[in-house]
């Protein structure tokens, strides 16, 4: 084994620890809104109820992997960010296209400006962030 097999890269350091942070936040927010809005009022707007779980799931899986560290781990979250961003790009247009079809907003709706837009900001700050420790390692 080499050493950098041994001990898998840290990126919670500097920035990465504030994107833990806030990723964090996110999951909480994320999916206790919507486990009550699923569990008290599914029907009035069943779609984007499920697409803040999903949300909250995409947030859970980037700490995981931003908290695990290694390059495995990096490239998954590299993943899992450019999916959150182009689900924020996707819902975010399309509630603004046909609002009709989200009674009640979702976490991305209108690109996350009921999150005062960190939907839309976090994916692309950790994508610059991952990015960076990749140049950094030389991966």
């Amino acid at each position: 084994m080499t050493a950098a097999e041994e001990k898998p890269a840290r990126l919670t350091s500097g920035p990465g620890l504030l994107l833990v942070w806030f990723y964090g936040v996110m999951v909480v927010g994320a999916l206790s809104r919507s486990a009550y809005q699923i569990a008290t009022e599914f029907d009035r707007a069943p779609l984007a109820y499920t697409l803040s779980a999903v949300a909250g799931v995409v947030y859970g899986f980037i700490t995981y992997t931003l908290v695990r560290g290694g390059e495995t781990a990096r490239r998954a979250a590299l993943v899992c960010c450019a999916a959150e961003l182009a689900g924020v790009l996707v819902v975010g247009t399309w509630t603004l296209v046909e609002p009709s079809a989200f009674p009640d907003a979702t976490v991305w709706s209108d690109y996350g400006m009921g999150y005062v837009f960190i939907p839309v900001l976090l994916p692309l700050t950790a994508l610059y962030w991952l990015r960076r420790a990749a140049a950094r390692r030389g991966a």
